[in-house]
């Protein structure tokens, strides 16, 4: 609430000038107009959150004009109409035309200062309600980082010294080692909790699509843009920016980044209003960045702009010992899932598990897990009342264990991923967003199992 943004519209000084000293008083910014072009002039220049329109104006057009265009180039602008000739046409006009409220002079300063509180609240709760699905999904993901390896416990207990700080993070590992749940683990146990927690993979995307993602765009500001859109720095204000794997960035989209960082604004692309925002920004990469840098395709001071506080995460064949631990999670996890009773697991399952390498560390394993629990199998499973057994051809009778569970650790993987492909209709982008990997490394994988009818 400290940061809104006022102008006020009246072309008779006094008033803007009372209204001016209390907004002030309260902590807002105040710019005043006294006119149609002059307003117009303000609004082009300012970011505003709320403007009070005089109906009656000397210069120019009138107030309802003036409402119309304000709308028209900020949808989300609040606007409350004041005037010393009410009437019911006027009134019910003002509303009509997208004003949020009416007022008559004399203006009852605290009735004004409510409604103004008021309408920034339903506003701030608009903004949250057209991404409520996304961030309930963002919210049931995982943020409680499993672990019994002391190195791993010691990197938490350096996550919780810093996690209520505004200190830029840099989070490192192999893919699947849990970059994005040690993120909102750092979110979500901090003072930025109530906030939102923004995630953007900037591998996913194109340069130009990327762009868009992360400031915003205005309309117009390229084909296809056909009404203005808030990037995920403005989604993230006053919370989180995930931006994983950050290394695919190009030399452009740093320098972008870094100025954020740096002053806290930007403007959307297409735009020319600064924005201000207060972000906390946690990045990802399982690439070498200094080795990127030595070749000239990362800069060197956004490194160490992200690189102010570093965690590393260890392959999970280092951390044997979360394996099961793990795994028993995950058990529970797809059980609940798909409401079935959860199937048992048997010690020889277990030591298989442990002497698997895990390339694609705690994500392959969290894959197996979710195909045992719907399909019903798995190499050392005990004896007695089993869940239904999976298709004959990949029952892998004779083989020794270790190599038997690569086999089916391959079998499910290609399960996956040709599910995950015919739901998405063979689009690339998607399945990898849903399968939490990138898209390159997808479309490796299709090759792999040589996948067919992707796009």
């Amino acid at each position: 609430m400290n940061k809104a943004s006022i102008l006020v519209v009246d072309d008779e000084e006094g008033i803007r000038h009372g209204l001016e000293n209390l907004f002030r008083r309260q902590g807002w910014t105040v710019h005043t107009a006294d006119g149609f072009e002059a307003a117009l002039a303000a609004a082009g220049r300012y970011a505003l959150d709320v403007a009070l329109v005089d109906l009656r104006l000397r210069t120019g057009k009138n107030g309802i004009d003036l409402l119309v265009e304000l709308k028209r180039q900020e949808p989300d602008l609040i606007v409350i109409v004041i005037t010393g000739y009410g009437s019911i046409d006027t009134a019910v006009t003002s509303l009509k035309s997208g004003a949020a409220d009416y007022f008559l002079k004399p203006i009852d300063n605290s009735k004004l200062l409510e409604a103004i509180r008021r309408h920034l609240e339903l506003r701030t709760l608009q903004n949250e309600n057209r991404f409520l699905k996304d961030e309930l999904d963002r919210r049931c993901l995982p943020h409680q980082f499993l672990t019994r390896d002391p190195a791993l416990l010691a990197l938490l207990a350096k996550a919780d010294k810093v996690k209520d700080s505004n200190a830029t993070v840099l989070i490192t590992g192999e893919s699947g080692t849990g970059k994005e749940v040690l993120a909102r683990y750092i979110h979500f146990t901090s003072n930025r909790a109530q906030a939102g927690f923004i995630g953007l993979n900037c591998a996913a995307l194109s340069e130009s699509l990327l762009l868009s993602e992360l400031f915003g765009h205005e309309r117009g500001a390229f084909t296809g843009a056909v009404e203005r859109r808030r990037g995920k720095f403005e989604l993230a204000d006053g919370g989180t920016l995930f931006l994983d794997e950050i290394g695919d960035m190009s030399l452009e989209t740093q320098a972008k980044v870094l100025r954020v960082i740096e002053e806290s604004s930007f403007e959307r692309v297409g735009g020319t209003k600064s924005i201000t925002v207060d972000v906390r920004i946690i990045a990802a990469t399982n690439q070498d960045l200094p080795s990127l840098i030595r070749a000239g395709r990362f800069r060197e001071d956004l490194f160490y702009r992200i690189n102010v506080v570093a965690l590393h995460l260890t392959p999970l064949r280092e951390r044997r010992e979360d394996i099961e631990l793990l795994a028993r999670h995950f058990l529970k996890k797809f059980s609940e899932r798909y409401l079935r009773p959860q199937p048992p697991l048997s010690a020889e399952a277990f030591a298989a598990l442990q002497v698997q390498q895990w390339p694609g560390n705690a994500r392959e394993l969290e894959n197996l897990i979710n195909q045992f629990v719907l399909l019903g199998a798995m190499p050392g499973s005990p004896k007695g009342p089993q869940p239904p057994e999976p298709e004959p051809e990949h029952s892998l009778p004779g083989q020794p264990l270790k190599q038997a569970l690569a086999a089916l650790t391959n079998h499910c993987e290609r399960r996956l991923i040709a599910d995950c492909l015919r739901r998405n209709g063979g689009n690339k982008s998607r399945s990898a967003r849903e399968l939490g990997i990138t898209r390159k490394t997808l479309a490796r994988k299709i090759a792999l199992h040589g996948l067919q009818g992707a796009r």
